[in-house]
């Protein structure tokens, strides 16, 4: 039997919110710059640069099965990553939309703001 519950390419902040709260599992995969990681970040992630993504590839195969959500500043490099990764053979992979930004806006005003 295949599974055909093909996951939405993205969610929302607060999917993402009721996730971690439900302690769901997924890896939280932020895909912005080291430099951006440490001015703000959601607890949990994962940095992997968009810029390294194709070279570090082989550190993610241990997640092909897993439930990655992909997250950057607003949205935009997270669903070009999103893409790439269905595009390598990952099944259960997730943009989050809105990005950081919105995540501080509406669920967490103690992550800055840049």
């Amino acid at each position: 039997m295949s599974n055909d519950s093909a996951l939405p390419l993205e969610i929302t902040v607060s999917d993402l919110d009721a996730m971690r709260t439900r302690g769901d599992e997924f890896v939280l995969l932020d895909v912005r710059e080291t430099a951006e990681y440490e001015t703000a970040r959601i607890e949990g992630s994962k940095l992997l640069p968009m810029s390294e993504i194709q070279q570090r590839l082989s550190e993610l195969d241990e997640h092909r099965q897993d439930h990655i959500v992909v997250q950057c500043h607003h949205g935009g490099r997270s669903m070009q990553v999103t893409q790439f990764l269905q595009s390598q053979g990952f099944e259960k992979v997730q943009n989050l939309a809105g990005g950081i930004d919105q995540w501080s806006q509406q669920i967490d005003s103690s992550v800055p703001r840049y």
